[in-house]
């Protein structure tokens, strides 16, 4: 059973932020780089912003977690928001997921080459149905164990998706959930008791952070 720290916060996304940066400059002080997954979803408007454009950004490398199919400048990307609310520095260290690409799963398999052997922090969020990056509830690429970079099977609210797999995510130093809104509260109740019936529960890191709203708390406060 995972372990998985909840830290409530008014300003979840401030906090968020906080410790990303200091699991970033934590590493490049230990090893010189600092290796980083950005999840999609409305995480990066409200954690992002908040990060140090003094942070020495040309030693770390940021991957995405996951990534809807569809065209480059397509609203739908996940691309967009994150490299808008990095600080200008961060922006050009971001490696885009190549769905735009012919072959799919040949292109998974060369990202999934690039990815650092170890994510010194991943961030990740988590829907109110209990996915994590694009690994959602009845898809097969749940299952997926043989390849860090994945395709959904099927549609998933309009588009397949790109994505980790649960061993890239286990291989973090570090996974920093960031969870809010009401309507994330019952998700969170679950991934809090480990209800591996999400497919949140399944992420394995050894290390796992939960910073929440109280609003997202409220049904979890008991277990803070």
């Amino acid at each position: 059973m995972a372990f998985r720290e909840l830290v409530v916060a008014d300003d979840a996304g401030a906090e968020a932020a906080r410790r990303l940066e200091a699991a970033i400059r934590d590493a490049v002080t230990g090893r010189g780089r600092a290796a980083i997954g950005l999840s999609g979803g409305s995480a990066p408007v409200e954690m992002l912003p908040g990060l140090d454009d003094d942070l020495p950004w040309h030693v770390v490398d940021i991957v995405q977690v996951d990534e809807r199919v569809a065209p480059d400048g397509d609203p739908d990307r996940n691309l967009g928001p994150i490299v808008d609310h990095l600080p200008p520095a961060a922006g050009s260290r971001v490696r885009p997921m190549p769905v735009t690409a012919d072959d799919l799963d040949a292109a998974a398999d060369v990202y999934a080459a690039s990815l650092p052997e170890r994510f010194d922090v991943l961030h990740l969020g988590i829907g109110a149905d209990g996915h994590t990056a694009s690994l959602v509830p009845g898809d097969p690429v749940l299952d997926v164990t043989d390849r860090d970079v994945a395709l959904t099977a099927e549609p998933y609210e309009g588009r397949r998706r790109m994505t980790l797999t649960f061993p890239a995510l286990a291989r973090a130093g570090l996974v920093l959930w960031l969870v809010t809104g009401e309507t994330k509260a019952g998700a969170l109740r679950k991934l809090l008791a480990d209800d591996q019936r999400i497919p949140a529960s399944r992420v394995a890191a050894p290390r796992q952070v939960v910073v929440a709203d109280p609003a997202a708390a409220s049904v979890a406060r008991g277990r803070a």
